[in-house]
């Protein structure tokens, strides 16, 4: 029995080829850490993040250099392109202009009524959507004020505000993000934003930090919202090469059971019984799979007695003793042979299940 509760439906909008919302499948994206500037390094990153199986990159565009580096950068790339934009309305015109799939921006901080329309105009004139990016550490100083600090509430009020102001221009292609460093407020804030619209929601957990805290956060953050049926498209903020952050989001809506990219591989945690080397067996299976597409769920196990039993759900999987390794499908011995190819006799296997597939 699933927990996942039924998804709210949200209106569809598209950022290039990707839809979000509407039921469409739940996006997987991420940001590059290069300086835009340098094409180079950037398009190579966004084809990491590609090959890694990202869905929409978005970039920062912090000056005018950057935003007109996005025609090169289009030209190699095959995502969309999300232009991120603080400040400077000229910039989200430029970025629009040279090809940007879609602009994120804060609309309280782009200044002047007059400025926020140019950027609207311009979104309407390229057709491409704004995604309103609510961010608890650049709240407007009111709301600061009306709510005693960063609170859920004030975090959509800025968001619904930001809409309004959209709307007075004719603009409603839009989805929105309204994040917070801590999984509690941002729980919260996207709970009650949920109730007051319907446009299409970017989830994530924003400065998460490293490794593990970052992975903590976003999981318990992006899994609560996804388990009940909140959001559309996410991102997991790592301080950290951002084809990780790629590999998470996509464990997450595999471990709710909402989308399946690539292979979903368990491993027992080790014991006394354990005679190989299991942890770098893992870790050397996990990058030779990256980027792999195909559903396939593969167990490896440390123990050849009670390793095929245990995952008997696996489509493939390895287990090894002493001297002797085991290829099982589906809980049932194939063959055994030595140990030392545990790693090369699973991964042709993978091979072969691939091309039947």
């Amino acid at each position: 029995m699933s927990i996942v509760k039924k998804r709210k439906q949200t209106r569809g909008v598209k950022v290039g080829d990707v839809k979000i919302g509407d039921f469409s499948n739940i996006s997987v994206q991420s940001m590059t850490n290069t300086k835009t500037v340098d094409i180079k390094k950037t398009v190579q990153q966004i084809k990491n993040l590609e090959e890694a199986g990202c869905e929409i990159v978005r970039l920062a565009v912090p000056d005018m250099d950057s935003a007109k580096a996005l025609t090169s950068i289009k030209e190699n790339v095959t995502i969309p392109v999300i232009a991120d934009i603080h400040f400077d309305h000229r910039l989200a015109i430029e970025a629009a202009k040279r090809g940007a799939d879609c602009l994120r921006i804060n609309p309280g901080n782009i200044g002047k009524k007059e400025y926020i329309q140019k950027v609207s105009d311009c979104a309407k004139d390229h057709n491409i959507p704004i995604r309103i990016g609510v961010n608890a550490g650049s709240l407007e100083q009111d709301l600061l004020d009306k709510y005693n600090g960063v609170t859920p509430e004030a975090m959509v009020e800025s968001a619904i505000r930001n809409v309004e102001l959209l709307d007075q221009f004719e603009f409603n292609n839009i989805k929105i993000s309204i994040k917070a460093s801590d999984v509690s407020r941002t729980v919260e804030a996207y709970r009650l934003l949920s109730k007051r619209c319907d446009f299409p929601l970017h989830v994530g957990i924003t400065e998460a930090g490293s490794l593990f805290p970052g992975l903590v956060k976003s999981s318990l953050g992006i899994g609560m919202l996804l388990s009940e049926g909140i959001g559309d498209t996410i991102r997991v903020s790592l301080t950290r090469d951002p084809v990780e952050e790629i590999r998470a989001g996509f464990e997450i809506l595999k471990a709710l059971d909402l989308r399946r990219h690539g292979p979903e591989i368990i491993s027992c945690p080790t014991c006394g019984r354990c005679n190989i080397d299991l942890f770098s067996i893992v870790e050397t299976v996990e990058k030779a799979l990256l980027g792999n597409p195909v559903s396939i769920k593969i167990a490896i196990m440390g123990c050849v007695v009670n390793g095929p039993g245990e995952a008997k759900e696996a489509d493939l999987g390895i287990a090894g003793g002493l001297d002797t390794g085991i290829l099982f499908k589906k809980g049932k011995v194939i063959k055994k042979f030595p140990q030392e190819k545990l790693v090369e006799v699973l991964l042709s296997e993978v091979e072969k299940f691939d091309k039947e597939k």
